[in-house]
């Protein structure tokens, strides 16, 4: 298998939370925990929360269309449902995804 790295965009094979069925969805690697990928959920929605990021480079990064990275939807993935490389976040969009993931994201207990 191809190495997974932080900042990279990947197809990924998304269960749905009863089992029934799976989903392939963009998602951006955060970072790596043994075996699993720890990512963020990328749609086509434009933000609507103080924790979306919008993608200025989303072209470069391999996406079809305009994306957002939802920093607040994470998923714990096992590698092996990670299908396939589309790219790499921008220098411009790590930034962002950095400065909003320090200023944003909080555990809440």
């Amino acid at each position: 298998m191809t190495s997974i790295l932080p900042g990279e965009l990947w197809i990924a094979v998304i269960p749905f939370t009863n089992g029934s069925a799976s989903k392939r969805r963009p998602v951006l690697v955060l970072w790596r925990d043994g075996l699993d990928a720890v990512v963020a959920a990328v749609t086509s929605v434009a933000p609507r929360s103080p924790t979306d990021v919008s993608l200025s480079d989303w072209q470069a990064g391999g996406l079809r269309v305009p994306s957002t990275v939802r920093l607040s939807r994470l998923d714990c993935l096992e590698e092996g449902l990670l299908l396939f490389r589309l790219g790499r976040v921008s220098r411009a969009d790590a930034r962002q995804l950095r400065q909003v993931w320090r200023s944003r994201v909080h555990p809440q207990f």
